[in-house]
C-alpha cells in the first residue's frame, strides 16, 4: 500500500537540483524522489524503468546497450492499429473540432 509523506524544510538549492534531475529524467519531482530513495535504500530491487539513463552515450558499448533495450521495449509495446488513423477519421475529427 502506498503511503503519502511530506518533506519539510528542504533547502532551496537541494530542491532546485532535484527538480532539474527530474526534468532531465522526464519525471515529476515526486517520482524522482521515489526513484532516488529506491536506488539508495533498495538498489537490488529498484524498478528497471526508473534507473538513470547512462550519462555518456559516446561510449559505443553503452550506446549499443541502450539501443538493445529500446528495441526490446519496442517489441513489447503493441502497435497502434492503423485503422484508427485513416484519412476519413482525421477529416471528420477536423470538421467536428473540439467539444
Amino acid at each position: 500500500m502506498a503511503v503519502d509523506i511530506t518533506i519539510k524544510n528542504m533547502p532551496p538549492n537541494l530542491y532546485k537540483k532535484l527538480k532539474a534531475r527530474a526534468a532531465t529524467h522526464r519525471r515529476s519531482v515526486n517520482r524522482e524522489v521515489i526513484s532516488c530513495l529506491e536506488r539508495v535504500l533498495n538498489p537490488q530491487h529498484a524498478d528497471q524503468n526508473l534507473q538513470d539513463p547512462p550519462d555518456n552515450l559516446d561510449n559505443p558499448d553503452q550506446t549499443e546497450e541502450v539501443l538493445a533495450k529500446i528495441k526490446d521495449l519496442h517489441k513489447r509495446v503493441p502497435p497502434i492499429p492503423s485503422h484508427f488513423l485513416t484519412d476519413e477519421f482525421l477529416r471528420k475529427a477536423k470538421e467536428e473540432g473540439r467539444p
